[in-house]
């Protein structure tokens, strides 16, 4: 496999390659050479069902329920083991998270050896996660072995290698991230090929272990930039995400898409993508790869009224439920005024489970209004992974890149410097999602005419020009306090 930067490829990485590639990846830090890949393995294969993610999510999906796992790292390993014993106890959390800190994220190990030290000089935590690295595959066991839950490892970074080594040797049996997601949407320099070169490294060690009989759970994590990313261009990623990790060999790819609280765009986008994905992967060969669809809740500005907070927290919980996602990643009332402490974040779990508890199972209707925007969104998927495609010449790195490159491919809101971001999104009258400017996307005419009539209605109905103060206002609706006046 090529490993020039500029162009990667789909195919899969040979052992040879991967471990030359793994020498200077576990070299990175003093904790990455400790890592026995066969003795991991087999710490795996003595883990109980109830403690395996795939397996967890397996039966979930099987039985039609909807299960929940919230977000939430400390730096010192005491601290994050009474955080997950608190969302196991205390919230009812069917899976257990581990987010690593900002320094982790970006290999800046030495920067988070010292917030080790210096949380454990002031009694309480200094960075904004776990340093699973610096901690090392022994110490993470302790937290693996503190709970009765399987436990997830969210990475939010573009540079997840000796992450993902450390944390799943440890017998953390979830990884989160994906190669265009992520590094669209954490990263401003980071070359989207090179995003997509790491995270190849990942799904090929992934795979090395599913080899062995071990299967950990993969996710691709949707957009995180979490403002307004219209459903079609989300999915479209999420298309090739799933692709490139085909191509590694994984046969486990979950997918996920935020919320945008929209009822029924948001239960229409839940059902199309996995559609969607295994529509594609079919197409390219890949047979028998599972998916589950995963919900996150509103990832955008939260209000600081706990009230108001609540509110979006439950919605988020029904949401899932009518989309027929096995899995919803959820939030705290705490979202906009920092880290939650851990009784928020159980607090969250337990408002969450109440909303999935009263939905019953309930599944909407199929209705006209449904129907249309799943199809709506279908045909904005379609146009973009065929061209994107026919671009790459068949090949979903290539595709990806150049797609990118040309505007083919454009999210709203990312940081990184090799996206158009030209891309406008606004909400029509119903709250949906439309595009106020579509870029250079190569969206079918008919489908930018229907957005184009949603969002002059709104217009219409407001009063308003149809200009861009309609999506300047959409970013920040959900986060205003309610006044007295609208009481």
């Amino acid at each position: 496999m090529s490993l020039d930067k500029n162009e990667p490829k789909s195919q899969q990485l040979s052992l040879d390659d991967f471990f030359a590639i793994r020498e200077e990846v576990t070299g990175m830090w003093p904790t990455g050479r400790e890592i026995d890949l066969e003795e991991a393995i087999d710490y795996h294969r003595q883990l109980p069902e109830q403690k395996r993610m795939s397996a967890v999510i397996r039966k979930a999906r099987a039985e039609g329920e909807t299960v929940i796992h919230p977000r939430g790292g400390f730096a010192l390993i005491e601290d994050h083991i009474s955080l997950l014993q608190c969302l196991q106890n205390e919230g009812g959390a069917d899976i257990l998270p581990t987010t690593t800190d900002s320094y982790t994220r970006n290999e800046r190990f030495k920067q988070a050896e010292n917030g080790i030290e210096e949380s454990k000089k002031r009694s309480r935590s200094m960075l904004n996660g776990l340093p699973v690295v610096n901690h090392g595959v022994k110490n993470v066991r302790r937290v693996v072995e503190s709970v009765d839950r399987p436990i997830y490892l969210l990475s939010g970074t573009p540079f997840p290698r000796l992450t993902a080594e450390t944390a799943i040797a440890a017998g953390i049996s979830g990884y989160l991230g994906s190669g265009i997601a992520y590094t669209v949407s954490y990263s401003k320099e980071l070359p989207i090929a090179r995003g997509i070169q790491n995270y190849q490294y990942v799904d090929r060690l992934v795979a090395y272990y599913a080899d062995k009989g071990v299967e950990i759970n993969r996710e691709q994590p949707g957009f995180l930039t979490g403002t307004l990313v219209p459903p079609g261009v989300s999915i479209a990623v999420s298309v090739l995400d799933s692709l490139l990790a085909a191509g590694q060999g994984l046969k486990y790819y979950n997918v996920g898409i935020c919320q945008n609280l929209t009822l029924i765009q948001d239960v229409a986008a839940l059902r199309v993508l996995t559609e969607m994905c295994q529509e594609y992967l079919k197409k390219f060969g890949y047979d028998d790869v599972f998916q589950a669809a995963v919900s996150y809740q509103w990832m955008s500005g939260f209000p600081p009224d706990e009230a108001q907070a609540f509110s979006i927290i439950s919605l988020g919980g029904v949401i899932p439920v009518l989309g027929n996602a096995t899995l919803v990643v959820t939030k705290t009332t705490h979202e906009a005024l920092g880290i939650p402490t851990k009784e928020a974040n159980a607090a969250g779990c337990r408002a969450t489970k109440q909303a999935i508890k009263c939905m019953r199972g309930f599944r909407l209707p199929d209705c006209r209004e449904l129907e249309l925007e799943m199809e709506i969104i279908r045909r904005e998927v379609r146009a973009i992974v065929d061209r994107a495609l026919e671009m790459g010449d068949g090949d979903a790195a290539l595709a990806a890149v150049r797609g990118f490159k040309a505007g083919v491919i454009d999210v709203p809101w990312s940081p990184n410097l090799e996206v158009a971001n030209k891309v406008m999104p606004a909400r029509d009258a119903d709250g949906a999602i439309r595009y106020f400017d579509h870029g250079e996307l190569p969206l079918p005419g008919e489908v930018l005419e229907y957005h184009r009539e949603k969002l002059a209605a709104r217009a219409t109905k407001e009063n308003r020009e149809l200009a861009i103060e309609l999506a300047i206002d959409d970013v920040y609706e959900m986060s205003r306090l309610i006044s007295k006046s609208q009481c």
